[in-house]
């Protein structure tokens, strides 16, 4: 938990004003079987009479009010850090994940992020809410109690001490052995998120390929795996309140036992009879709130552990050195192979090559053969040895800087909800409307923007088609004057015609990028300065598409395949 309580800091007032107001409301509870015992004593066998009895009944109510009052107080402090402090939690995660490299996103898994933000911290935040409430109360009831007794009488009392033992014991044995258990839950949980959100995202090519069945299977499969742990983990945690009550009971008895004896000696008094079963019931009551909070104690850690792991990842780092905007960047390969985590062999392997700013990189292959892998080094999104850019490792370069120099077009466009200005300027927040223009322009986006409103124009879901998506992503890429811009097949859903003016048009930028496009169509690439051939993670062949087609063997098999006439 100490990678936590820096969360928790700016709650301390009331973390520590919750417990107290509780042990607060618990002393008054103390009291009240000696005031049942005096009521007994004195009241009834002691023949004070009814006013007597009806003066200890009001301080009896005047004990349940202050205690309600206690308590309500105590709740809302400890609602407030609890809520508070998740937040604080779920900020700093997801600050996290933002600044995680993409190694270890792939290595994380984004539904087992997804369940942290949500699951771990919605379960930490109830962990603190009940700790503050019971984590002290409950003890000083419990510890209370039997001292109390110890007052009313001691040899009857003496009973508490084996009990209060050996219900220490089975409480931190159960909790001990019960937090792996709800980490193997939680583990399978990350599962069948995983699942279910599969089978969302890919709705249309399940049912396409009538998969349905398979996927319900699947999820099925799933299910009764976590099932089985959550019995598990349930089942063991289960006992803690059947042995609370059988423990506690039996000391009950045989303090009852003790106690008529005594009562029928003459040597104990009926009220203090009823005051220490009245301990013993205070006890017995505050041992079943131990046992749940336990139980979510339990869970809580699993969830507090899971999360600190999360914020222990290093944040991506590189170097310090700054890349000048505004111009054209070389780029150099220097026998660079790279293997993806948990890949049994390399995606590329050995490619050399060196782009000059201002040049046209095409990218072309089969699928699988590295293209995507390749683009993802010369942005800086993956590390690897050998990668240069201006003349420098590209490790050696701020994040910030990397990124602001370096214009993506990814595969699927992601367009976020919001109006286009708001897309546009999420790689530069001060561009000015009319660089946004001037983006919209060369991506060839600007006549169906200005149909929808404008920059102003709100996007939702199912407002744009694909090609409008892309088009969209690209004018984005270009805000900015970035040094590198990467076309990731990102003219997919474009035709020829507008593909062919868009790369026209980039090509044409006054401060002259470098830019690498990849794309499965060789009309997409065949202008470019040079084209690297990819196939199995090696560079086959580097050349113009004339060269290409007379000295390397996979480029005209490709370009044979779109052109060649039946």
């Amino acid at each position: 938990m100490k990678k936590l309580l820096p969360y928790i800091k700016d709650y301390t007032r009331d973390c520590i004003l919750a417990p107290f107001l509780k042990l607060c409301e618990a002393s008054l509870e103390l009291l009240v079987p000696l005031v049942i015992k005096a009521m007994i004593d004195n009241g009834i066998k002691g023949g004070q009479g009814t006013g007597y009895i009806v003066k200890m009944a009001l301080v009896l109510v005047a004990f349940a009010l202050v205690g309600l009052l206690f308590s309500v107080t105590a709740q809302y402090f400890s609602a407030r850090a609890a809520t508070g402090f998740a937040s604080r939690v779920r900020r700093a995660i997801f600050d996290k994940f933002m600044n995680l490299s993409f190694a270890d996103i792939d290595m994380t898994g984004r539904t087992s992020m997804l369940n942290t933000m949500t699951s771990d911290t919605a379960q930490l935040q109830t962990g603190l809410n009940l700790a503050l409430r019971l984590f002290l109360r409950s003890p000083f009831v419990v510890f209370g109690a039997a001292i109390m007794a110890f007052t009313v009488n001691t040899e009857v009392a003496i009973v508490f001490v084996p009990v209060i033992v050996v219900l220490c014991v089975v409480v931190f044995g159960i909790m001990l052995y019960g937090v792996p258990l709800y980490k193997k839950a939680q583990a399978r949980l990350d599962k069948i998120l995983s699942t279910t959100l599969e089978s969302l995202s890919g709705a249309r090519v399940i049912r396409a390929n009538r998969l349905e069945q398979k996927q319900i299977e699947s999820y099925k499969e799933e299910s009764e795996a976590l099932l089985h742990r959550q019995k598990i983990a349930a089942g063991f945690s289960s006992l803690l309140n059947p042995v609370t009550f059988i423990i506690i009971n039996a000391g009950i008895i045989f303090a009852l036992v003790i106690g008529n004896e005594k009562v029928t000696a003459g040597s104990m008094t009926t009220g203090e009879m009823v005051a220490i079963y009245g301990y013993l019931s205070q006890i017995l009551v505050e041992l079943i709130k131990m046992a749940s909070l336990i139980i979510t104690m339990t869970k809580s850690f699993a969830s507090a552990s899971r999360i600190e792991a999360c914020l222990e990842k290093p944040d991506e780092k590189l170097g310090d050195a700054l890349i000048s905007k505004g111009e054209g960047l070389d780029v150099e390969f220097k026998n660079v192979s790279f293997r993806y985590s948990g890949n049994m062999g390399d995606s590329l392997e050995d490619v050399s090559f060196t782009a000059k700013k201002g040049e046209s990189i095409g990218i072309i292959g089969s699928t699988g053969s590295g293209k995507t892998t390749l683009v993802n080094l010369v942005a800086g999104l993956y590390k690897a040895e050998g990668v240069y850019l201006g003349a420098r490792p590209i490790g050696e370069y701020t994040v910030k800087s990397l990124r602001e120099s370096i214009g993506y077009v990814m595969q699927k466009a992601e367009i976020f909800r919001g109006s286009v200005r708001d897309n546009l300027k999420l790689r530069s927040l001060d561009a000015e409307d009319e660089e946004l223009i001037n983006a919209l322009r060369v991506a060839d986006a600007y006549d169906f923007v200005m149909q929808k409103g404008g920059l102003d124009a709100q996007i939702t879901e199912g407002s744009l088609s694909g090609g409008q998506k892309q088009r969209l992503s690209i004018a984005r890429a270009l805000v900015g004057r970035p040094s590198v811009i990467i076309f990731d097949d990102s003219s997919s859903a474009l035709d020829y015609a507008t593909d062919s003016r868009v790369r026209k048009a980039v090509g044409q930028l006054p401060w002259s990028p470098t830019c690498f496009t990849v794309s499965q169509r060789t009309s997409s690439v065949m202008e470019c300065d040079r084209i690297i051939v990819l196939d199995g993670g090696r560079a086959v062949g580097i050349g113009t598409h004339e060269e290409l087609l007379c000295s390397c063997a996979v480029y005209k098999e490709i370009y044979d395949s779109q052109y060649k006439e039946d």
